[in-house]
C-alpha cells in the first residue's frame, strides 16, 4: 500500500515530528508499505528524527511563512498567491506518486488538498484539536482560517482524533470520527530513574500552549520550601528568550536547555515531570515519563493528561488550574521518596498500551478498509 502524508515540514524538535517519523519509519519496515511525505516548507532544514531510508520525502518549496513579511491586504494576497501554488505543486505530486490513501497532518491544508485530491481517501490527524484557538490568544484570522477548515474538513473521509474529547468535538461536524491514540517511543534502556536527584523536569515548547509561564509561578512557590531541588526545562521556542530573562532576575534553580535527542536520559536523571499546558491533543512527553519510571503532575487541560493520568494512581492531575494545588503536589512527591517511588512503579506500568506494537496494527487495519472501502 502507498500511503502519502501531507505536512508542513519536519524541522523542529516536536511531537508531531517525532509521531510521523516513528509511523512512516515502522510502516515500511513492518508492513512494506510505500511511504512518502510531502512538506511545504522544509527547505535546507535538516530532519531532527532519523527516517528510514525507504521513506520518501517531497519538499514543495511553497515557504507560507514568507506571508508575514507583509501586513494587511499583501499579506492575503500572498496567502492566497501561494495556497494556489501548493494546489499546483501537490497536485503533480500526487499524479506522479499515486498513492492510494492521502494523510493530512496540518488541518489548515485540508480545503487544498480536497480541491486537487480526485477520488483518493483523505484521512485528517487532529493534532491541534478541533477547538485549540479556544485556548489561546487567537486573531481574527487564525479563528477564521480554522472555521474554514473545520467546515471544508467534512468532504475528508475520517477524522482521526488521538483522544475521545477530542473526537467528541469533531463529532459535531463530521460523521466518521475514530480515535487512535498516538504511538510513544517509551523507554527501552532496561532502566529506570531512582527517583533519589533532586531534579524535576519540563519539556516541551515554549509557547502560548505549554505555558511555561505558569511552571515559573509554580516553582517560585516550590523553592520556597525546597530550596534545594532543580527545575530542568528543555524545549524551544519563541517565548524562550524571554523566560531566559525572567529567570536570571531569580534565584530559583531553575535552568533552561536545548533540546536534545538523548531525552530518555534526562527523565532517568530526573525524580519528577510536570506539564502546565493549556490544552494537548495528547501530551506525548507524559507516557513518554511515566515509562522511565517517573511520577507526573498535570494540569487536567482539554484532552491528553486526563486519558493518560489516573488521579493519585500514575501521576496526578490538577484542576482549574490551581498554581498552588499544582505546587503542592509537587512538594508532596519531594518529601516522600516512597510515594514517588509508589507512583513511579504504578506510572511505569500503565503506559504499554501506547507501544508501537499495540498502535500500529490500529493503523494497518484502518488504512486497509478505508481503501477497500473506495474501491
Amino acid at each position: 500500500m502507498r500511503i502519502l502524508y501531507i505536512t508542513d515540514a519536519l524541522a523542529v524538535w516536536g511531537g508531531i515530528e517525532r509521531v510521523l517519523r516513528d509511523k512512516a519509519n515502522y510502516l515500511v519496515e513492518h508492513y512494506g508499505y510505500d511511504v512518502h511525505i510531502v512538506t511545504t516548507d522544509q527547505g535546507p532544514h535538516p530532519i531532527p528524527y532519523p527516517l528510514d531510508e525507504r521513506v520518501k520525502v517531497h519538499d514543495l518549496d511553497i515557504r507560507f511563512h514568507h506571508q508575514y513579511r507583509y501586513c494587511g491586504f499583501k499579506r492575503i494576497f500572498t496567502y492566497w498567491k501561494l495556497h494556489r501554488l501548493f494546489k499546483q505543486r501537490l497536485k503533480s505530486c500526487i499524479e506522479q506518486i499515486k498513492p492510494d490513501v492521502l494523510v493530512c497532518i496540518r488541518i489548515e491544508s485540508v480545503n487544498s488538498i480536497i480541491s486537487v485530491k480526485g477520488d483518493i481517501p483523505l484521512i485528517c490527524e487532529s493534532h491541534s484539536m478541533c477547538y485549540a484557538y479556544l485556548y489561546e490568544n487567537a486573531t481574527f484570522l487564525y479563528r477564521l482560517r480554522f472555521w474554514w477548515a473545520r467546515k471544508n474538513i467534512r468532504k475528508a473521509d475520517c477524522i482521526v482524533a488521538l483522544t475521545e474529547g477530542d473526537a467528541n468535538d469533531w463529532r459535531r461536524s463530521h460523521p466518521n470520527v475514530k480515535v487512535i491514540p498516538n504511538i510513544v517511543h517509551l523507554n527501552d534502556t532496561g532502566r529506570y530513574s531512582d527517583l533519589q536527584s533532586k531534579k524535576v523536569i519540563f519539556v516541551g515548547r515554549f509557547s502560548a500552549q505549554k505555558d511555561f509561564g505558569s511552571m515559573i509561578e509554580i516553582w517560585r512557590l516550590v523553592h520556597q520550601r525546597h530550596p534545594d531541588w532543580e527545575l530542568h526545562a528543555y524545549g524551544e521556542g519563541e517565548q524562550k528568550e524571554g523566560f531566559q530573562k525572567e529567570i536570571a532576575k531569580s534565584n530559583i534553580n531553575i535552568t533552561l536547555h536545548e533540546p536534545t535527542a538523548n531525552i530518555f536520559n534526562k527523565y532517568l536523571e530526573s525524580s519528577i515531570l510536570c506539564m502546565t499546558s493549556l490544552y494537548e491533543p495528547f501530551g506525548l512527553v507524559l507516557p513518554e515519563a511515566m515509562s522511565c519510571g517517573l511520577p507526573v503532575i498535570a494540569f487536567n487541560c482539554p484532552y491528553g493528561p486526563d486519558d493518560i493520568i489516573t488521579d493519585g494512581v500514575n501521576g496526578f492531575l490538577i484542576k482549574n488550574r490551581n498554581q498552588e494545588t499544582f505546587a503542592k503536589q509537587i512538594c508532596l512527591l519531594m518529601d516522600s521518596t516512597e510515594l514517588r517511588q509508589k507512583i513511579g512503579y504504578m506510572a511505569a506500568k500503565s503506559v504499554s498500551r501506547y507501544q508501537t506494537e499495540v498502535i500500529m496494527p490500529k493503523w494497518k487495519s484502518f488504512f486497509e478498509t478505508i481503501n477497500r472501502n473506495v474501491e
